[in-house]
């Protein structure tokens, strides 16, 4: 209890330190506007050069005249001449100010700028005597005046739901996140570079659909007024692409974002970026040769090495990816082989002793599927090719012609993640309505995931859609092994958070 007293009028008075702070930087705005110096005035600035730039360049770039705009991180004010560090895109540098360069007037303004103003600054590059490259100031301009007060900068911004919900805050504060993202811009850039260079279209399709397919999800629903009609928020972008294959698209390809009435963990957030990509005229083969080589293309490109650490491990990109079927997976890790289960029956018996949950409705396919994710993806560190699935958990892939139980699809696994997804896409529209009743069904019976019938692309496969291969990439999980992120929510600016 007497810690609690000790501790209430402390929070007051720092509540109250606070408060006068906030309304000092409030009178020296309404100061400055009265003097006719009001910032939110100035509409341009030209800026000639960045931190970043002038360091690596200093050889070339010393004693030339460079005007740099940023925002104060620190200032310290030494009667005739201060310092402070002004904080840009590309990193932060220190300028010299002194009275005898900017003028009394400027000066004495300068001297009244807060940490977490934005000026700009023109000056000359040089060294000081402790030879940090900095920039002599000529000229210094408030652009915009910070009302509010920054993290402490030595402690930064290290409250995790704070982070994420003012992510601008967590820009400035946090170098290592403002790289994150110039990182993940960099990932897409690249990306998109190599699909051109192999031939590929980028297009755009609908986001709000009346059928929401192509993925086993949730999707979110609303009400389009104007049409009066219920429509839903896409889950993939997989139906519309294969259209546009139908319609003679050879190679095409989206990045964009989806939506999935889903839980929120260190994978998952219910909007998020999905890359899809169908290329006629070749198959799943074609898809695993395409994904090592844009994987490796990618991480070369952005991190200049294709062996790129996560956590405690190094991933290697660079090396032949291995394959393995499902089926062989599960053995690895269970010693359970499911070719040697002969019915769901069986499957179900095996389940019960290794205590893997079901429902009622799995069959042999499902309980192989569980298997595998409850015994084997947590070992699949590095990058590994999982093959040939049951057909009873891929309605939109092509049975192979050896063994139709099962399909020609695979995903990728890095850190015992799921990295892409990828089939031999079904373009026989008999075989695909047969696979739609059996989605149909197990809506009905309870599974809220399951697609149901999308008579227009049936109508699309009736036409005619050639041999395909497809493949779907969650572009944050990427990025977030690109980045070593550990959680979905430090690759995305502006992650779902609940409403405070």
């Amino acid at each position: 209890m007497a810690e609690q007293q000790n501790n209430q009028p402390q929070s007051g008075k720092q509540e109250q330190d606070i408060n006068q702070l906030l309304k000092v930087r409030r009178e020296k705005l309404a100061a400055l506007q009265e003097a006719g110096k009001d910032p939110f005035q100035i509409t341009k600035y030209d800026v000639t050069a960045h931190s970043r730039d002038i360091k690596e360049n200093y050889d070339q770039m010393e004693g030339q005249t460079v005007s740099i705009a940023g925002r104060i991180m620190q200032k310290r004010v030494m009667g005739k001449a201060s310092f402070c560090n002004v904080q840009d895109l590309k990193g932060n540098i220190q300028c010299y100010v002194a009275r005898d360069d900017i003028g009394e007037e400027s000066y004495a303004d300068f001297k009244k700028y807060d940490v977490g103003d934005i000026v700009g600054v023109v000056g000359k590059v040089f060294t000081t005597k402790t030879g940090e490259i900095s920039v002599h100031a000529s000229e210094v301009t408030l652009l915009s005046k910070s009302l509010q007060i920054l993290p402490e900068k030595y402690h930064g911004l290290t409250n995790t739901d704070i982070r994420y919900r003012q992510r601008y805050t967590d820009l400035i504060m946090n170098e290592e996140v403002r790289e994150t993202f110039v990182k993940r811009s960099k990932i897409i850039s690249s990306i998109r570079r190599f699909l051109d260079d192999q031939g590929f279209m980028e297009v755009e399709t609908p986001m709000l659909v009346s059928n929401a397919g192509g993925a086993a999800a949730r999707p979110f629903e609303t009400h389009y007024n104007a049409l009066d009609e219920d429509v839903k928020l896409r889950i993939s972008l997989e139906l519309y692409l294969k259209r546009l294959i139908v319609g003679g698209l050879e190679r095409v390809y989206e990045i964009g974002r989806v939506f999935r009435n889903e839980g929120l963990d260190t994978r998952h957030n219910p909007e998020f970026t999905l890359m899809e990509l169908y290329q006629a005229y070749t198959d799943y083969n074609g898809m695993m040769d395409l994904t090592e080589n844009m994987f490796r293309h990618v991480a070369q490109e952005v991190c200049g090495t294709t062996t790129v650490p996560y956590g405690e491990h190094m991933i290697d990109l660079g090396k032949p990816f291995e394959r393995l079927t499902m089926i062989d997976a599960v053995k690895k890790y269970t010693g359970i082989d499911f070719d040697e289960v002969p019915d769901t029956a069986a499957a179900k018996k095996l389940a019960d002793e290794k205590d893997v949950h079901y429902e009622d409705r799995h069959t042999k396919g499902d309980i192989l599927n569980l298997f595998f994710e409850e015994f084997v993806e947590e070992h699949l560190v590095q990058p590994t090719f999982v093959m040939d699935h049951p057909v009873e958990i891929s309605p939109l892939t092509k049975r192979k012609p050896d063994k139709p139980d099962y399909v020609e699809r695979f995903e990728l696994f890095i850190t015992g993640r799921e990295m892409c997804n990828a089939y031999s896409e079904l373009n026989d529209p008999i075989d695909q309505r047969e696979r739609f009743k059996a989605q149909e069904a197990a809506l009905a019976a309870g599974d809220e995931e399951a697609n149901t019938t999308d008579e227009d692309f049936m109508n699309a496969l009736e036409i005619g859609m050639p041999p395909t291969g497809g493949i779907g990439y969650g572009i944050d999980r990427l990025v977030m092994l690109l980045t070593n992120s550990p959680a979905i929510r430090d690759v995305l600016l502006f992650p779902t958070m609940r409403s405070v």
